[in-house]
């Protein structure tokens, strides 16, 4: 099984080798083509306005000057000579949840590779307090990843869809199990934005994702990872929202309205 790994935090990153070590308990065909610089809220971009470079690193290792979709497409159309069986983007260093998968570059380095019809699995670590930048900040990905994808290699994707995993913040040995769960949702309203000078007196703005708050629906990947479980979410690519179609056809197709 031939296996592309990328991820949206960088070719340097922590995380890419927690990933690359997952992969290697699957396979001993693996590729890396990643950013080479941290790419976190790139979404689904595509670089259009300079050149994209493609640094080799050594055997079947590369980097990419641009965002994660960059990196799936420079993978898949310039580094391998043959598709690979399998797309594992991450393990990001921070959530990937709820609605935050339309800002994420690991989930969208998996969608990239959805769309050229590859299994694509995206993965995540949560971080806490405690856990961030110790020992066991990948505790739960390093140790449950393999575990969490070898089923998923069994499961069709349907055309056009992927899965999104995220490991909660806590040991591994601490991990409660695995949940199959859809897509929660975040208070976005409540979100802020904080303001700095810097040396020379000029306004700047960091936005403040802290503040943002959990709608822990039941059933959700919010509720899955507050309650201590892996939670594996599958996701579709048709934005459509399909019972809105006929009310709004309705309005056109009516002379009056016009």
């Amino acid at each position: 099984m031939r296996i592309l790994v990328t991820n949206d935090d960088g070719y340097h990153a922590p995380g890419l080798a927690v990933l690359e070590a997952i992969a290697a308990q699957l396979s001993d065909d693996i590729w890396v083509c990643a950013p080479s610089e941290e790419q976190s809220g790139a979404g689904h971009s595509l670089t259009l306005n300079r050149p994209v470079r493609l640094q080799q690193f050594g055997e079947r290792r590369f980097a990419v000057t641009g965002t994660p979709t960059d990196s799936v497409m420079m993978g898949l159309r310039e580094v391998l000579d043959s598709p690979p069986d399998l797309i594992l983007s991450g393990v990001n260093r921070g959530a990937n949840l709820g609605d935050d998968v339309t800002y994420s570059g690991t989930v969208s380095a998996a969608i990239e590779g959805a769309l050229a019809g590859i299994r694509s699995i995206a993965l995540s670590q949560v971080y806490s307090a405690e856990t961030r930048g110790n020992d066991s900040e990948f505790s739960a990905a390093r140790e449950w990843g393999a575990k969490v994808i070898r089923p998923l290699l069994g499961v069709p994707f349907a055309a056009r869809t992927l899965v999104n995993v995220n490991f909660p913040p806590r040991p591994a040995e601490a991990v409660k199990g695995i949940r199959v769960v859809r897509q929660g949702f975040h208070d976005y309203s409540r979100g802020s934005i904080v303001e700095g000078r810097d040396p020379r007196g000029h306004r700047y703005f960091w936005f403040g994702l802290h503040a943002i708050e959990h709608t822990l629906d039941h059933g959700t990947d919010l509720e899955a990872i507050d309650d201590g479980y892996i939670a594996v979410t599958p996701l579709q690519l048709d934005f459509t929202h399909h019972a809105s179609i006929g009310a709004i056809a309705e309005r056109f197709a009516d002379p009056a309205e016009g």
